[in-house]
């Protein structure tokens, strides 16, 4: 067997194309929808995911505005943008793009967005909504993405036993309460670092989502024949053959591909499918307005 890819980047076409009439109607009642994206530093991959998703809104008349801060940045000047963007009727996203240098408590500063601006969909009052199964949160875009991602591929997840890999508050937790939701209606396992035998949990899934930042932690040896992979992991790995000095990878053996029944690619698995639900959560924001 040799998986069927899940892929990403079609997909991610697709979300794009249904939001076009969306964002039409926004602007016929006199709304652009228009995202604000803050970057701290000089991190290269986040300079990358940045473009990225500006791109995504040039593609789709989604007005972006980038604000670029010194690492040096004080974290009350941080506070004080928020604050503005916040009262700035004319913003309906906020994001601050991780990592932040370690003097500002990320945590406290996604805090202090606007639930209904916060298009990452972190604050607590967004995660709360989720999981009271509320229709007026904005989801994570992560998991969003990859509940998109298995229905666009018409992959049946009702019944089904998920083991997700991972428990951070924007990736692992809310992928697991998606995937166990009326109308997903899978069986869930969460694991992590003190989990034992995680060999036995992923031999047991039907669905497995790795979001753990470890590149090739899970082996071709845990996948179960005709399992579902979902790897959320994109990691840098060192190689003296490869042009730019590393290639990138995921939290699962490529060589899964040769038991699981479908697999997403890395890159161009989950990723883009993050950018399609930003883009996503900022057009719902603006519709709050109306």
């Amino acid at each position: 067997m040799v998986a069927e890819i899940l892929d990403g980047k079609a997909c991610a076409a697709a979300v794009e194309e249904s939001l076009k009439e969306r964002i039409n109607k926004c602007q016929h009642a006199g709304i652009t929808p228009h995202i604000a994206v803050i970057i701290v530093g000089d991190d290269p991959a986040s300079h990358v995911y940045v473009g990225a998703k500006i791109r995504a809104c040039q593609r789709l008349g989604i007005k972006s505005t980038h604000i670029e801060m010194p690492e040096s940045s004080k974290e009350t000047e941080l506070v004080e943008v928020i604050k503005e963007l916040n009262n700035d009727d004319s913003v309906h996203g906020i994001l601050i793009q991780s990592p932040l240098p370690n003097h500002m408590n990320e945590e406290l500063l996604t805090d202090l967005i606007d639930p209904l601006k916060d298009v990452d969909g972190f604050h607590p009052v967004n995660l709360g909504r989720l999981v009271q199964s509320r229709d007026d949160c904005l989801i994570p875009c992560t998991p969003n993405g990859v509940m998109h991602l298995l229905d666009w591929a018409g992959i049946d997840t009702k019944g089904k036993q998920a083991l997700v890999i991972g428990r951070s508050r924007n990736v692992g937790m809310p992928q697991a309460i998606l995937l166990a939701s009326k109308g997903a209606d899978a069986t869930v396992t969460i694991a992590h670092s003190r989990t034992s035998d995680i060999a036995k949990q992923c031999l047991d899934a039907d669905i497995i989502v790795a979001a753990v930042g470890r590149p090739n932690m899970v082996k071709k040896s845990w996948i179960k024949q005709g399992a579902v992979v979902v790897d959320v992991g994109i990691n840098r790995v060192d190689d003296a053959n490869a042009k730019r000095g590393y290639v990138l990878v995921g939290d699962v053996e490529k060589s899964a591909n040769q038991v699981a029944s479908w697999i997403t690619p890395v890159p161009g698995g989950v990723g883009p499918m993050t950018v399609a639900m930003l883009m996503e959560n900022t057009v719902r924001s603006a519709e709050f307005r109306f």
